[in-house]
């Protein structure tokens, strides 16, 4: 009698656990309880996502992530961090999404979910205007570099054989070139000359830009991703069609970043 009532809560146990997970495992109906998606950035790489003169929280993406929350639905709560933790953030459910740049590699794909591209970027190469041993890629090697921890220019900067120091956003890197403690810096080509169109007398140069455009996305947990994917990438496709993310990305970037060119 004790075993088979034992089995029997066991089963029952079970039952519930399946229920309650695919109740709680999908991700938008959270979302949509809560009334609100959270959503972490940098607030330090702009023009993506930073602190204007004000202190205001602004930025491509810092708009972006409003305009999907208002597509959802919901509003929108913004977490500042340092790049590597808002991925340990978004992997223990801390956060709903990252909304800062992020491009899409293989590695990131076999942790997270993506949505469609909103952004399509080139990573440009840049040192001091008098640099003349650097002038591509595969002139990194053996020379130091400046990025944030576990981005791709990091480990873009570790293919061609540099050794790179982590730094925390992208006036350090810059500084860290101009001050001749690293050799070079990688970075998105449109936060590059948007510093330079707001620092044009800046003693840096770009050498190179990587010949096929990277996909900017949205990446979110796997578990019960699939409804909040879907409803994204309706956001980003309407988004798309009405004009609003061209009108952003020419805001901050002076182009559209939005389409594939």
């Amino acid at each position: 009698m004790k075993k088979i009532i034992t089995l029997a809560a066991v089963a029952a146990l079970m039952l519930c656990l399946a229920a309650c997970g695919k109740k709680d495992g999908n991700q938008l109906d959270s979302i949509k309880s809560k009334g609100k998606i959270v959503v972490a950035m940098e607030g330090t790489w702009a023009p993506w996502t930073y602190h204007d003169e004000t202190g205001k929280l602004a930025g491509f993406d810092t708009e972006v992530a409003k305009l999907i929350a208002d597509k959802l639905g919901v509003s929108v709560e913004y977490v500042e961090g340092e790049w590597d933790g808002l991925f340990a953030g978004l992997e223990t459910g801390r956060y709903d999404m990252v909304v800062n740049g992020v491009e899409i590699t293989d590695e990131r794909k076999e942790k997270y979910d993506f949505t469609e591209a909103y952004g399509f970027i080139r990573t440009a190469l840049v040192v001091k205007k008098d640099n003349t041993t650097i002038t591509k890629f595969e002139d990194l090697q053996g020379k130091k570099t400046a990025n944030s921890f576990n981005s791709t220019y990091m480990y873009l900067g570790e293919q061609y054989g540099a050794t790179v120091s982590n730094v925390d956003s992208l006036s350090e890197t810059i500084d860290m070139v101009l001050s001749g403690r690293v050799d070079a810096t990688l970075n998105a080509d449109v936060s590059i000359y948007e510093y330079l169109s707001v620092h044009p007398e800046a003693d840096i140069k770009v050498v190179a830009l990587t010949t096929d455009a990277s996909e900017v996305s949205i990446p979110i947990r796997k578990e019960g991703s699939a409804e909040l994917i879907a409803a994204i990438n309706k956001a980003i496709a309407e988004l798309r069609a009405d004009g609003s993310l061209k009108a952003v990305s020419e805001k901050y970037f002076g182009q559209d970043i939005t389409t594939k060119k």
